[in-house]
């Protein structure tokens, strides 16, 4: 409790100073009543009896998970490579650096004349975004570990797949794991506007929706939802990080 008490307070401090400026608002837009903390609880409880948003949140989740496992599937051996092979590192170091710094959502018209609308161009998108924070994360994992775990491994003849498997990658697990946190924050940051792209589910699409319909005080609960589900997703990654370390997570505090 006393670790959760101050992010509380924190959190509820938001309310009236949200209050403020919506009523500040109303004072020039009588529309804006519509984002006010009030509307938004009622648009909150309203859809929470309705299965339209629950529907859309599972849409957006499994796209997460998807383009997670993607990214995992092609950072972590990229990152491994990176670590172990100098060549490697030095032939792709600028290539990666490049891509890495290009906007994911500047894709957004190439995946779609390449992958059509739809799922396709939406897992490219979130995946391309997540790959670079896990293999960074991995590669540099890989060069930290004891130089004498891989001494060992070769003076008992393992083979290169053998110490990879037994030796590498439990030795950073713990550097995979940050790079998955780090990615989720960077996925559900490129969800919104990647889901705005010709699909007909998601919290981005439910986003465009309740503007193209002026139902304000629904996208404002879904702005307060995607908030906290991107929370609920992060302490998830920092439990799991905590529970492989064996610390106790915190509640609501960085790692």
């Amino acid at each position: 409790m006393k670790r959760l008490g101050l992010p509380l307070a924190g959190l509820l401090l938001v309310l009236p100073l949200w209050w403020a400026a919506t009523a500040w608002l109303q004072l020039r837009t009588p529309i804006a009543s519509a984002f006010a903390p009030d509307a938004t609880a009622q648009a909150l409880w309203r859809l929470a009896g309705d299965s339209q948003l629950g529907w859309h949140v599972l849409h957006s989740l499994k796209r997460v998970a998807v383009g997670l496992a993607l990214a995992l599937v092609c950072g972590v051996p990229l990152g491994v490579l990176v670590g172990l092979s100098r060549r490697f590192a030095r032939g792709t170091s600028a290539l990666f650096q490049f891509l890495r710094m290009v906007s994911p959502l500047s894709w957004m018209p190439i995946a779609v004349m390449v992958l059509g609308v739809g799922d396709a161009p939406v897992y490219f998108l979130l995946a391309f975004a997540a790959v670079w924070p896990v293999m960074l994360n991995t590669a540099s994992g890989v060069a930290l570990l004891d130089p004498h775990w891989l001494l060992l491994a070769r003076s008992l003849s393992a083979t290169r797949s053998e110490t990879v498997w037994r030796v590498v990658l439990p030795g950073i697990t713990a550097d995979i794991l940050t790079g998955v946190r780090l990615a989720i924050g960077v996925i559900w940051i490129v969800l919104v506007p990647a889901e705005m792209l010709g699909v007909s589910a998601g919290l981005g699409y439910f986003v465009l929706d309740t503007r193209d319909r002026l139902a304000y005080d629904e996208l404002m609960a879904a702005i307060v939802v995607i908030g906290a589900l991107g929370f609920a997703l992060d302490w998830l990654a920092r439990a799991l990080h905590a529970r492989w370390s064996g610390q106790a997570p915190a509640a609501a505090e960085g790692a």
